[in-house]
């Protein structure tokens, strides 16, 4: 039996994915990014349900024969106790929600310099949110209010919510340029990583004959 000639070794030829990948021209992974990105990111913002945020601000008020920086501490610590239950509690009947939503829904935040607190409330419902920050702003003036001659001040409503008018989240045109920009972003990092095309070299050059050599006159005689 004869066997089968050894087929010669050559260079393997690549996988076909991979010459598809280096056929693609360069724009196209960066262009097709954009456009995937700008398609999630606008169905992600036509998805989510827009949010309202809503703020009002209390303001510490020092009594007479009191330290003005008593206040400024005072509306430090009120800013603190301003998420605990107790608080909480009263305000859940003016707000019309359970505890669990203010708790989720509205933050406090002081400020070094004055002796004010803000209180913010976020829900899904503009008017819901006015109702959240007010009604523990009401609550926590009350609650200062049992122990002003303890401590020598006031809290008072400095200003109510008023209900927004817009959403406070992102609308869905620009979650739609944040994911067309973070798209381009990885289109640009895959082309960089993107196998490059072999660059053939250059050809041989053609082999010139040389001149022949002469006869052997010597020989032919």
């Amino acid at each position: 039996m004869t066997e089968n000639p050894a087929k010669p070794a050559g260079r393997r030829r690549p996988a076909a994915p991979l010459v598809r990948l280096r056929a693609l021209p360069p724009w196209s992974l960066p262009a097709a990014g954009v456009v995937a990105g700008a398609l999630l990111g606008t169905a992600y913002g036509l998805a989510v349900t827009p949010t309202y945020t809503a703020t009002s601000y209390v303001v510490a008020v020092p009594k007479e024969n009191s330290d003005p920086g008593t206040a400024l501490g005072f509306a430090q610590a009120y800013g603190r106790v301003a998420g605990q239950l107790a608080v909480l509690g009263d305000a859940q009947v003016w707000a019309g929600v359970p505890v669990s939503t203010l708790r989720d829904g509205v933050r406090t935040a002081t400020s070094p310099d004055a002796p004010m607190v803000s209180v913010t409330a976020t829900s899904s419902r503009p008017d819901v949110a006015a109702d959240m920050a007010n009604a523990v702003s009401r609550a926590l003036t009350r609650h200062a209010a049992g122990a002003a001659d303890a401590t020598r001040v006031e809290l008072r409503q400095f200003a109510r919510a008023t209900e927004p008018t817009e959403p406070s989240s992102a609308p869905w045109t620009v979650t739609g340029a944040v994911g067309a920009s973070a798209g381009g972003l990885l289109g640009g990092l895959a082309l960089l990583a993107r196998p490059r095309r072999a660059v053939p070299g250059p050809a041989p050059a053609p082999s010139v004959p040389g001149p022949a050599p002469a006869a052997d006159v010597h020989g032919q005689l």
